[in-house]
């Protein structure tokens, strides 16, 4: 078994799909390429230095980024009260990272705000480019769409980017000027490409995102679990020593947050909030704020843990590497205490995956995956979350296909989950019968 993974893995390296570097050297000489794939990040920073010019309010989550790295860079504290002198009236919003994030920050700090969403987002465009692209590469084997637009990835990648627009994750991080997209991408460079390639550098953006935010830290596991202990340690070691270096630049804040701030998951904002898709908002809210909610769901992530650890598994030992890795992300999200809509971005590359899948099967059965495919865009496009009723309790008060509507992220792993096992499950029997 390990030998016929290990030669399935070698194979799926020597695919051209992976050679990120040939990629890149063919898209210089492709001009037009070019042109359309930098169109919208030019837009943006083209939208930023406008917004500069008429005092636009562009992104709230980048103006809260910048005034960090400018406290950071000020010399005063970054914690001690519940916004920073260096943000606008209008994104009025407590620090929530760590002190190594807001050194990550300073580059924002040498730009006007406006711009700063601008650069932010150009780059965050790129990277869900990137992501898409990888995707692709890692897929097992090449789709079978043959002579259509899929059978070049980079016209893949180009039409899977502007159609992602459309996902509510993705559209909110632009706006926003969150940094999810970027965070995702350094995690899929870092795990499918350099680790794969047995790098030096492999770990080394998984510990730089886990020091921005620090649920990638999961991700850490993954590596472990996965093999990839050497890459686990040096991820782990990134991130350990990112904070030793604030502990010796900024003492006391860093002291304040690993201490106080972090547990204070009021700065972040109120948990049963339906923007909050995780099993910590879930719990809150069907139990209306009890005081034993956060405890359950937390019982109730280590319960998850097991068949996650054995669904990423068995996807590895497979060689769906693609697919391990979003089994770890969405886990991620289930079990972080706060998972807004916009840090579900992870359905990027899932959706990739399973268009990928759509034309393997047989036609009599072809309509369970097309069902599948496009109820998971269904729910990521349909803003339901926004639909609904909520903010200032509302949802404690929700009725049961409320309940059930406003979990939609949540109940997009699980189900999927539900029907992998489901399905290997009958398909064992099958087999054993037939013996």
């Amino acid at each position: 078994m390990t030998q016929s993974v290990s030669v399935a893995e070698g194979e799926r390296g020597r695919h051209p799909r992976l050679a990120l570097r040939t990629s890149l050297a063919r898209l210089l000489v492709r001009p037009r390429s070019i042109v359309l794939l930098s169109a919208l990040p030019v837009l943006a920073i083209a939208v930023g230095i406008v917004g500069a010019i008429l005092d636009w309010r562009l992104g709230v989550d980048s103006a809260v980024y910048r005034a960090g790295a400018l406290t950071l860079l000020h010399g005063d504290s970054l914690y001690d009260s519940s916004t920073l002198a260096p943000e606008p009236w209008w994104a009025l919003l407590p620090f929530t990272y760590a002190p190594s994030a807001a050194l990550m920050f300073v580059p924002l700090a040498l730009v006007p705000t406006q711009i700063a969403w601008g650069l932010l987002t150009a780059i965050s465009l790129l990277a869900m480019a990137l992501v898409i692209r990888v995707a692709i590469g890692s897929l097992p084997k090449p789709p079978t769409f043959e002579s259509r637009w899929w059978s070049s990835p980079a016209r893949a990648t180009l039409v899977f980017s502007v159609l992602m627009l459309g996902l509510e994750p993705v559209w909110r991080t632009v706006f926003l000027g969150q940094i999810n997209l970027i965070l995702m991408a350094m995690v899929v460079v870092d795990v499918l490409v350099i680790t794969a390639r047995g790098s030096r550098w492999a770990g080394v953006l998984t510990g730089i995102a886990a020091a921005v935010k620090l649920t990638p830290l999961l991700f850490v596991a993954h590596l472990f679990f996965t093999g990839k202990r050497r890459e686990a340690a040096r991820a782990l070691g990134t991130f350990v020593g990112l904070q030793g270096l604030m502990l010796l630049l900024i003492p006391g804040d860093t002291i304040r947050y690993w201490t106080k701030t972090i547990y204070d998951t009021g700065r972040i904002g109120p948990v049963h909030w339906a923007g909050n898709q995780s099993l910590n908002g879930l719990m809150n809210r069907l139990t209306d704020l009890a005081p034993w909610a956060s405890k359950a769901a937390l019982g109730l992530s280590a319960l998850l843990a097991i068949p996650a650890v054995w669904l990423m598994l068995r996807f590895h030992r497979r060689g769906q590497a693609l697919a391990a890795l979003l089994v770890t992300a969405f886990y991620t999200l289930l079990v972080s205490p706060i998972s807004w809509s916009h840090h579900w971005i992870w359905a990027v590359p899932l959706i990739v995956l399973l268009v990928s899948r759509l034309p393997q099967t047989t036609p009599a059965t072809a309509w369970r995956r097309w069902l599948c495919t496009f109820a998971v865009i269904a729910v990521f496009i349909s803003c339901v979350l926004l639909v609904l009723p909520n903010g200032r309790n509302i949802e404690l008060h929700w009725k049961f296909w409320q309940t059930v509507l406003g979990s939609a992220y949540i109940l997009v792993p699980i189900v999927l989950a539900v029907v992998l096992v489901a399905r290997w499950a009958l398909l064992r029997r099958r087999a054993s019968a037939a013996r």
